[in-house]
Order: structure tokens, then C-alpha cells, then sequence
């Protein structure tokens, strides 16, 4: 594990990751999502892919990484764009889960890899936003008991600066910036994830100019039972940039 200090918005933020295959001449940036940290990823991928450099990180906030300053995902990409200015990272393929495939979808790589991404805003249920209303009646009423039982689970057991970012990100709608997105992508989804469903991925995969949907089985976190063959698809799908 290593530490990159970042200057941003006049604040120092550390973020912490680790390489792999070193030597090789393609980068691939793989990003965690919400509440996750690069161990997980590294964990599921280092052992594919080894024509690639692997790059894992954490992004700010998460595993070894700090955070000193509310965030939406654009200030996220550019932080983690700044780190990669300072390791002499390229952007030929970035994947993202979650949270961290908006980030990569903001970082604009020749390769965009979206496992279950976020950003299509989906209508919350009547349950969870009496639960949001009854968190704010908590917080204007200085009953902060009150208000972080009906916190998000996402949002429990957050710095401040954290949950700040996560009510800036939870609710952004990327839509305009799937549909300007010009280079190509693959998109791997969980036939039974209910965080992000299989209809934001069908949506995503209709905006975009060049992207091809791959369907597995399994939830939000499908990924870690499909390793072998999302790393192939990952391959092809770089290969067939190649000559364009």
C-alpha cells in the first residue's frame, strides 16, 4: 500500500492504493463503490487481467484515504484525476462499481467499465421518504438519536464531511452525462440487484453511443462470483479499440 498526498480546494487529502503488473503498458484504474475501499476490488481482479496495470484505490473518504471536505462525485473524479496526474496513470480503461462508476463515467477513459453503476435517478418509496423527513425533524429538533436512526444505511457511521458528500451524491442525476459519453463501454450488471437495478442499466445502455450490457446472475455485488468472465469481456472489449 502506498500514500499520494492531494492539494485540493485549499485542503490535503491522502489517498491510498496499490499497483499491480507494473511493467505493463495499458492502465486499468479499478474504483470501489460507496462504502467499500480498493481491498475488495483488488481482491476479486488481481488475478486477472494481466496485460494491464492494475491501479486500486480508495477513493477519498474510504479505507485508508481521508476526507476534510464535502464532495459530489465530480470533485471525487477530479481528486482522483489529480492522483492519477501524480503516478503517471493514462485513462485507457477505468472500471467502477457503484458510486465508483460515476466517478469513472466523469474521468472520461477511452474504456468505460460500469458494474452496476449509479446515476439514474430512481423514485424513492413512501417508506423511505418518511424516513428522510423524519431525519430532518430529528436534526432541526437537535435529536440527533432520533435523526441517525432513520439515517440511510449508506450514511450511518459517517464523518460529517462524509455525510455531506453522501447527500450530495445519493440523489445525482447522470443522465445528460451517460448520453455525451463518446467512448465505449461495457456495462456488467446483477440480474437481481435491487441498489441499482437491471432497469438503470438498460437505460444507461440505450444513452449510450457505443456500449454493450452484460447480464449475470446475483445482486449488487454479482461481480465477486463473476470475476473470470467480466475480466474477459474487460480484454475484449479493450482489444477491440485498438486500430480506432
Amino acid at each position: 500500500m502506498a500514500i499520494k498526498r492531494i492539494q485540493y480546494k485549499t485542503k490535503t487529502i491522502d489517498i491510498s492504493y496499490e499497483i499491480f503488473n507494473p511493467q505493463a503498458k495499458v492502465d486499468l484504474i479499478i474504483l470501489h463503490g460507496w462504502g467499500s475501499n480498493k481491498n475488495l476490488m483488488k481482491q476479486i481482479f488481481s488475478p486477472y487481467m494481466k496485460g494491464f496495470r492494475h491501479i486500486y484505490i480508495d477513493l477519498p473518504g474510504f479505507g485508508n484515504s481521508t476526507c476534510c471536505l464535502a464532495m459530489t462525485t465530480a470533485d471525487v473524479a477530479r481528486i482522483v484525476e489529480l492522483f492519477m496526474i501524480h503516478i503517471n496513470a493514462s485513462k485507457d480503461i477505468i472500471l467502477g462499481h457503484s458510486f465508483g462508476g460515476k466517478v469513472a463515467l466523469v474521468l472520461d477513459p477511452k474504456v468505460l467499465v460500469l458494474i452496476s453503476t449509479a446515476g439514474i435517478y430512481i423514485n424513492k418509496s413512501f417508506i423511505i421518504k418518511l424516513k428522510i423527513t423524519l431525519a430532518k425533524v430529528g436534526n432541526l429538533l437537535g435529536l440527533s438519536k432520533l435523526s441517525s436512526i432513520f439515517k440511510a444505511q449508506d450514511a450511518q457511521n459517517l464523518s460529517e464531511p462524509m455525510y455531506q458528500t453522501f447527500k450530495n451524491v445519493v440523489d445525482e442525476d447522470f443522465v445528460d452525462k451517460f448520453s455525451s459519453y463518446n467512448g465505449k463501454a461495457l456495462l456488467c450488471w446483477g440480474k437481481d440487484d435491487t441498489a441499482t437495478p437491471l432497469s438503470s442499466g438498460e437505460i444507461i445502455n440505450s444513452l449510450m453511443q457505443d456500449s454493450t450490457l452484460e447480464v449475470y446472475t446475483g445482486d449488487h455485488y454479482f461481480f465477486m462470483s463473476h470475476a473470470t468472465e467480466i475480466s474477459k469481456k474487460v480484454e475484449e472489449t479493450f482489444l477491440s479499440t485498438l486500430g480506432n
